[in-house]
C-alpha cells in the first residue's frame, strides 16, 4: 500500500453517512412536482385615499354570523 493514498477513517465515514442522510431527509420534504400557478382573481377596486374603504366581504359576513347570540 502506498503512503500517498488517503486513509478512510471512521470519522470521515460517519460524517459522509450523516451528510447523505440529511440530504435524503431534505429531498423527501421537497414537493415532487412544481406547484400549479394560482388562478387569476378579479382585481379589486382601489381603496379611497382618505379611508372609507370598508367592503362587506364573505369573510366579514362569516364573522358576523359567528357573533350572533
Amino acid at each position: 500500500m502506498s503512503q500517498s493514498q488517503s486513509k478512510l477513517s471512521r470519522r470521515t465515514l460517519f460524517g459522509a453517512a450523516a451528510t447523505t442522510g440529511a440530504v435524503a431527509a431534505v429531498a423527501s420534504l421537497l414537493p415532487s412536482q412544481p406547484a400549479e400557478p394560482e388562478a387569476v382573481t378579479e382585481k379589486r377596486p382601489e381603496p379611497p385615499t382618505r379611508g372609507g374603504g370598508y367592503q362587506l366581504s364573505e369573510h366579514v359576513k362569516q364573522y358576523y354570523q359567528t357573533t350572533r347570540v
